[in-house]
């Protein structure tokens, strides 16, 4: 598939927006990702593979990782077709699933400090798109059908709960059950501000939106009365598929791990660094047994970033901390051979870990 000059352009925008949000570099300063890629000659990028053996013992030991998700795929770009190819191809590589984050806008003048980088400025620029991920998700579902479909991130408390119930819904409904809910309650003040959304207690709001929708899901009928959400029984369908939706929430800090423990399904560290993520599992374990919760009923995930460098050490590592779905930055296969390489990771890592 050929790119054009605008298009990769705008690619290297989204590899520099996403390096920087993963990898932090320090004064806005792109640093890309640890040693990746290794070039062999001719440029290709030399994805590095243990033995059989160590594989094998490795799936003996910890079960493995055998879920990957493709995180930001919408970066892939507004272009029809790019889209969806980026899907089928991770659909073939053996991923299970593609995400999506948000913003409605990027406001021109911004004093809210970017919380991921060392500088505090939200990366790319006034041109870089980035596609409602409900749309982006329902666009290219039925090109990939087997790969379940997350929104990587949503800000809840700038959504009508009501109105986000039905549209997750009827997506989870039309896709057999495939969607997967990660939120988050938003950094950039400006956002909530032209939105006309109340930027404080947005956290209090968040929860109350997720009790909401759940009781719409849940149905038949619903009523729901509190502080930011108050409605008469009514109903809502068509309701999802399994009677509700994964819910996933991110963060490191003290309130989000409670949260998670609260009411997740699902928790995302954000991080690829393997004894902070171990810290924050082991925080997560503690506030969901407060909870009266098991900590195995919140799946963790995890970035799947300076692990590059050697994936199935990589995957090894994350999945003895127990996490059990590992999450690439799309910006890994963006531009010319991009697509070449998530095939080529899925057939020297994804699928042989899955075995």
């Amino acid at each position: 598939m050929s790119t054009s000059t605008p298009q990769k352009t705008w690619q290297k925008r989204q590899k520099d927006f996403f390096v920087s949000i993963i990898f932090g570099a320090p004064g806005g300063v792109v640093a890309g990702p640890p040693d990746y890629p290794n070039r062999r000659s001719g440029g290709r990028p030399a994805w590095p593979i243990l033995g059989p053996s160590r594989s094998g013992s490795f799936r003996q030991a910890t079960g493995g990782i055998v879920k990957f998700g493709l995180a930001f795929a919408s970066s892939a770009g507004t272009d029809p077709e790019s889209a969806l190819e980026i899907c089928r191809r991770a659909e073939a590589a053996g991923f299970d699933s593609v995400w999506g984050g948000e913003h409605v806008i990027r406001p021109a003048r911004i004093a809210s400090p970017y919380p991921y980088t060392a500088d505090g400025r939200m990366p790319g620029d006034a041109e870089t798109p980035i596609p409602d991920p409900l749309i982006w998700l329902a666009y290219v579902a039925a090109a990939a059908p087997s790969v379940r479909l997350g929104t990587c991130i949503l800000i809840l408390p700038q959504r009508n709960p009501l109105v986000l119930a039905k549209e997750l819904a009827t997506l989870d409904h039309l896709s057999g059950g495939r969607v997967d809910l990660w939120i988050g309650v938003g950094w950039l003040e400006e956002e909530f501000q032209a939105l006309g959304v109340p930027w404080q207690r947005r956290g209090a709001r968040t929860d109350e939106y997720v009790a909401a929708m759940r009781a719409l899901w849940a149905g038949p009928e619903a009523e729901f009365h509190g502080e930011f959400v108050d409605f008469e029984p009514a109903t809502c369908n068509p309701r999802p598929v399994n009677g509700d939706i994964p819910i996933l929430v991110g963060g490191d800090t003290p309130v989000a791990i409670r949260r998670a423990a609260r009411l997740a399904d699902g928790y995302f560290p954000g991080t690829s660094d393997l004894e902070t993520l171990a810290r924050l599992i082991r925080e997560l374990a503690i506030a969901a047994e407060a909870q009266g919760r098991h900590p195995d009923q919140i799946a963790v995930h995890a970035i799947f970033g300076a692990q590059m460098a050697d994936p199935l050490a990589g995957a090894e590592q994350l999945a003895a901390l127990g996490v059990e779905r590992a999450m690439l930055p799309a910006f890994f296969f963006l531009g010319d051979g991009g697509l070449d390489r998530l095939s080529e990771f899925g057939e020297r890592v994804v699928k042989p870990l899955a075995r």
